[in-house]
């Protein structure tokens, strides 16, 4: 293969010893997979991350910020200055409303969260609630992929991508990161967890919620290990062959890695999403087979999440959507706090129980909270509440997190963020953080500077260190 002068000099800059270095780096890459798990910037407990993403902006002020408050002024008129778009629109009359839900005082500080939370209510004293996290959109697709992207234009890698980038993958048999998704995609589709300008092996991979969880796991009838292995071999040569012609083709690379890793999913894989070894008493503290259909398939995601961290997956996003209640939302986040509720208890206490919580960051969010006033005033029990970018609902547990503690603060009817106010690009640098990685240091060169999760640079939020 033809080298030119200009690449030669790129790859050693410092003489033949870098060449001879970097042949053997790769080598062993190659022998190990691109995933192969790479030492954190600094010591950290959290090794994998399970992020729980509600989807459609859930109620802080329903959920685990009650604001008295909107007791005294429920349906007295919304006092805000509308800026001058809204002025241009009839927007009609807008009312405070108070929340619809009771509260509970739960563990050791006596935290306030939804009745409806009876089964999460055990394990607050392992939570850490944060309410000084503030969004910038209020449009569902920009707003999660800025949750989960940095970018709320899309296109850049998820959270999930850049750690599987920065820390690699336990098990060379399972993808680094996998999604559970729920019936249907997020607002947005698959570019919540794209690999973005990262090589495609750093993409998440989802799993059906229903069904088989991965379609054609299994070879076909007649076809036997060994010959899909001879087959994958020939396969392999004709690719490399055509690499060492064209080099900078990325998707070839990929394309090789993710056969590879499909083979070698076929062992894996089924083990791992096979439910029939848990105990029975297991399955029943996750509300899998229990008359709530919604608790149940949920429940099988949370159970699937731990799974997979235990087999040695790095990142796992799980996602329930239906919290966009611009309407009846005494009826609509109720079901989702009763569909959503025993699982996550289950999952926290089960992560626990086997030691893995100490080292597992655990994160609740959705892209933005809800607003204190209905919009348009509705009569009864009929009012929601409109999109909320400025308070949002966010709590995090094991992997370094503070437990049983509240950070910051929302005002006294939950309209915006008072304390400890930090934008989405800090949350992404804390979570980073937690598992060992340094977001100045986790960079990637793409349109011509070095990229990464903050986008900006962005600052590590104390408050929620443990």
């Amino acid at each position: 293969m033809f080298i030119n002068r200009r690449r030669f000099f790129s790859q050693s800059t410092m003489g033949l010893g870098p060449v001879a270095l970097s042949y053997l780096v790769s080598r062993d890459q190659a022998r190990a997979g691109v995933l192969a798990p790479q030492k954190p910037h600094h010591a950290a407990k959290a090794k994998h991350c399970i992020f729980l993403l509600m989807e459609g902006g859930p109620s802080h002020i329903d959920t685990f910020d009650p604001k008295p408050k909107l007791e005294q002024i429920h349906m007295t008129r919304f006092q805000k200055e509308r800026n001058r778009f809204e002025a241009n629109m009839n927007t009609g009359e807008r009312y405070y409303v108070r929340s619809p839900f009771e509260f509970r005082r739960a563990g050791r500080l006596g935290i306030e969260i939804n009745s409806l939370f009876q089964s999460f209510s055990e394990v607050v004293d392992d939570v850490c609630f944060y309410r000084g996290l503030q969004a910038e959109s209020v449009n569902h697709p920009t707003a999660l992929y800025h949750l989960n992207t940095g970018n709320q234009f899309g296109g850049d890698p998820a959270a999930g991508a850049w750690v599987s980038y920065g820390l690699g993958t336990i098990n060379q048999n399972l993808p680094a990161f996998v999604v559970l998704p729920d019936v249907a995609y997020p607002q947005g589709g698959a570019a919540n967890w794209s690999n973005g300008y990262l090589p495609a092996h750093y993409q998440g991979t989802p799993l059906r919620p229903e069904g088989a969880p991965v379609l054609d796991m299994a070879p076909p009838p007649g076809v036997t290990l060994e010959s899909q292995r001879a087959n994958l071999e020939l396969l392999n040569e004709f690719n490399r062959l055509h690499r060492q012609r064209h080099p900078h083709h990325d998707e070839l690379a990929a394309r090789m890695e993710s056969y590879e890793l499909a083979f070698r999913m076929q062992a894996e894989m089924p083990r791992v999403l096979d439910l029939s070894s848990e105990r029975p008493r297991t399955l029943e503290m996750y509300a899998i087979g229990g008359p709530d259909k919604e608790a149940a398939a949920f429940g099988r995601r949370c159970l699937l999440a731990r799974r997979l961290i235990e087999a040695g997956v790095r990142f796992v996003q799980l996602i329930a959507m239906g919290w966009d209640s611009h309407d009846y939302i005494e009826k609509a986040h109720g079901a989702r706090m009763r569909a959503i509720d025993q699982p996550i208890a289950a999952l926290l206490k089960d992560l626990k129980r086997t030691g893995l919580l100490e080292e597992t960051l655990v994160v609740w969010a959705g892209e933005f909270g809800r607003s204190p006033d209905n919009g348009i005033r509705r009569g009864g029990a009929a009012w929601g509440r409109d999109h909320n970018a400025k308070a949002m609902p966010v709590w995090l547990a094991g992997g370094g997190v503070k437990a049983g503690h509240i950070a910051g603060a929302t005002d006294d009817v939950g309209g915006g963020a008072i304390e400890c106010i930090h934008p989405i690009k800090d949350f992404h640098v804390t979570l980073l953080h937690l598992l060992g990685l340094n977001d100045d240091k986790l960079r990637f060169p793409h349109a011509g500077r070095e990229k990464q999760l903050s986008q900006t640079g962005g600052s590590v939020i104390r408050e929620l260190l443990g």
